[in-house]
C-alpha cells in the first residue's frame, strides 16, 4: 500500500508562486512513476506534470510548461511541484498520484494511489 501526503497549498496573487509537495511512504519509489493532477470546479480532472522516479525524467502538460517545475528527493521520497506566475486559470485541488510503473503517463486513470490533494487558488 501506498500513502501520499500533500501540502503547500495556499492563496496566491497572479504572478506568485507556491511549491507543492507530496511525502510517498510504503512503498520502494525507485522504480516507479508519479504524477501531478488538478481538478476545478465543474471540471474534468486535468494533467500537470509526470516525472519517472529512477532518472527523474520530467512531462509537463502545455499549460504550465515553462511555469512549472516537477522534482523529487530519492532520501525523503518526496516530489516537489514549483509552481511559477501562477495564473488565476491555475486554481484548483492539486493531487499527487502515484503509478507502479516506470513509464510516465497524463492520463489519470493510469495511477494507481492518490493524495487527499491540496487547494491552490490564484487571485487576479
Amino acid at each position: 500500500q501506498v500513502q501520499l501526503v500533500e501540502s503547500g497549498g495556499g492563496l496566491v496573487q497572479a504572478g506568485g508562486s507556491l511549491r507543492l509537495s507530496c511525502a510517498a511512504s510504503g512503498r520502494r519509489f525507485s522504480r516507479y512513476a508519479m504524477g501531478w493532477f488538478r481538478q476545478a470546479p465543474g471540471k474534468e480532472r486535468e494533467f500537470v506534470a509526470a516525472i519517472r522516479w529512477s532518472d527523474g525524467h520530467t512531462y509537463y502538460a502545455d499549460s504550465v510548461k515553462g511555469r512549472f517545475t516537477f522534482s523529487r528527493d530519492n532520501a525523503k521520497n518526496t516530489v516537489y511541484l514549483q509552481m511559477n506566475n501562477l495564473k488565476p486559470e491555475d486554481t484548483a485541488v492539486y493531487y499527487c498520484a502515484d503509478r507502479a510503473t516506470g513509464v510516465i503517463s497524463s492520463i489519470w486513470y493510469d495511477y494507481d494511489y492518490w493524495g487527499q490533494g491540496t487547494q491552490v487558488t490564484v487571485s487576479s
